[in-house]
């Protein structure tokens, strides 16, 4: 036995493992020590993602988690606008070809109501039947043809976005900021990433959109014409008829041409909040608030889409939230997008139910923003009738306080009979257009994180 331990080879003295063959050759050596050095960069990185994912899964523990539910097109987006204004400037200019997009979105939804009042069931002629120089079927066939670059370039624009979209007025991009991206890096299809490169003056960041697929040139060249179309008499008169709510559709910015058919055109904020845009999938807004009471604070706010078609994948979002924000447009003379025969208010409502009674959400907070109220004001100036489109409204006043306080007791009504359990009604009102009224938002969810502890250390 001692003979064999006095033969043992001491671990602790034995050299450093090198990987190295016998007589492996010179060259052999470099390849080897090359591919050790490849794999120890590997590892190092690998351990930096784990450290680096570590600090974040922490740093996402103490961040206010919010979830955003709602109807599509509820005003659940731009809050990084609102609260993260330094962050949210660098993507302004990509918001100017959106902008466009809906003009162009807007003109062709005109066109379409004037070719249905003047050639029914007609294909488009080669040849004007009406000799009449000033006539409405020879002056729809001029528009048509002057504009028609424009949807020329609608194409190569949704080609870049969204692949899947032949027309900006069903345009749906997927959630993230991915669409951004190709914006700003691919704004020119026909030139390839190195042509791009050599390009003089050219930065990463940099939108580049050629002439033959920018809007500018054609919107700026053809205002005076599409200001004229949209201020003619006869074609409001066809709009409401066969278009009763063009106006209220969002992007709409027929009544900002002037402003916004110019070679320097900067969206402003208010155009940004009203730009179209679908996305589809869950979407997560991260940003640090930059000013105020709530200075530094970090927020996650998740939107999980407000389509009827993707309510039913909700559920799994419903764990670790600190606050769900349900949005409800006081749209009460409004459809659905995606079905036009529901009212867009009725929906909400019957949504608002199922949130409310939903046994996951017992302990959730629930804050309800009545949003959109800008719309709601204009709409009650223009002399809309609440009572024709709700019933049970009957004779009420039909101002903004009288309308808004009804739909509110509606709300509040539903919360206390369909909660599992007895919890604070929360309801704040804000309008989408104004920012700084979004400030609400945080006074809500502080508002309701504050009593949550209080009643999880059974102080109220």
């Amino acid at each position: 036995m001692a003979d064999h331990l006095s033969f043992s080879i001491n671990p602790f003295q034995q050299a450093k493992w090198t990987g190295a063959k016998p007589n492996e050759t010179e060259q052999e050596t470099q390849a080897r020590v090359q591919q050790m050095k490849a794999a120890l960069n590997e590892s190092r990185r690998i351990d930096q993602q784990l450290q680096e994912g570590r600090k974040t899964l922490e740093r996402r523990k103490k961040a206010i988690k919010i979830l955003l539910l709602g109807q599509s097109e509820s005003g659940k987006v731009n809050f990084q606008l609102a609260f993260a204004p330094r962050h949210f400037e660098r993507e302004r200019p990509v918001w100017k070809i959106i902008v466009q997009l809906n003009i162009i979105g807007t003109i062709k939804t005109i066109l379409d109501a004037l070719k249905e009042e003047y050639e029914p069931g007609e294909e488009y002629p080669a040849t004007p039947t009406d000799a009449s120089p000033k006539s409405a079927l020879r002056v729809l066939r001029k528009m048509r043809l002057c504009l028609s670059p424009l949807f020329f370039i609608e194409t190569n624009l949704l080609r870049i976005l969204a692949p899947d979209s032949l027309d900006s007025r069903d345009m749906a991009v997927r959630a993230g900021h991915g669409w951004k991206e190709l914006l700003r890096a691919k704004g020119n299809p026909f030139v390839t990433d190195s042509e791009r490169e050599t390009q003089p003056g050219h930065r990463r960041s940099e939108t580049l959109i050629s002439s033959e697929n920018d809007p500018s040139s054609i919107l700026v060249a053809q205002r005076d014409e599409i200001i004229a179309l949209w201020d003619n008499p006869s074609v409001r008169e066809i709009l409401k008829r066969r278009r009763p709510q063009l106006q209220d559709s969002p992007g709409f910015f027929m009544d900002d041409i002037a402003r916004i058919a110019t070679h320097d055109y900067v969206p402003s904020d208010q155009d940004i909040i009203k730009a179209r845009i679908r996305t589809m999938g869950v979407e997560e807004y991260r940003f640090v608030v930059e000013k105020g009471q709530d200075a530094n604070v970090e927020y996650y706010i998740t939107d999980v889409g407000g389509g009827r078609h993707q309510r039913a994948s909700w559920a799994p979002f419903f764990d670790d939230v600190q606050a769900i924000m349900f949005l409800a447009p006081l749209a009460f003379n409004q459809t659905l997008e995606e079905d036009s025969r529901v009212n867009r208010l009725e929906d909400s409502v019957q949504l608002w139910k199922d949130i409310c009674s939903n046994k996951l959400l017992a302990n959730a907070n629930l804050i309800l923003f009545f949003n959109k109220k800008d719309v709601l004001t204009a709409t009650l100036a223009s002399g809309v009738q609440v009572k024709k489109y709700v019933p049970t409204y009957g004779d009420l006043p039909n101002d903004v306080p009288s309308v808004t306080k009804y739909f509110k007791d509606k709300f509040r009504a539903y919360h206390r009979k369909f909660s599992p359990q007895s919890r604070p009604f929360l309801c704040y009102e804000t309008s989408a257009i104004h920012i700084r009224s979004m400030s609400v938002v945080l006074i809500g969810v502080r508002e309701s994180l504050l009593r949550q502890h209080l009643r999880e250390g059974d102080i109220i």
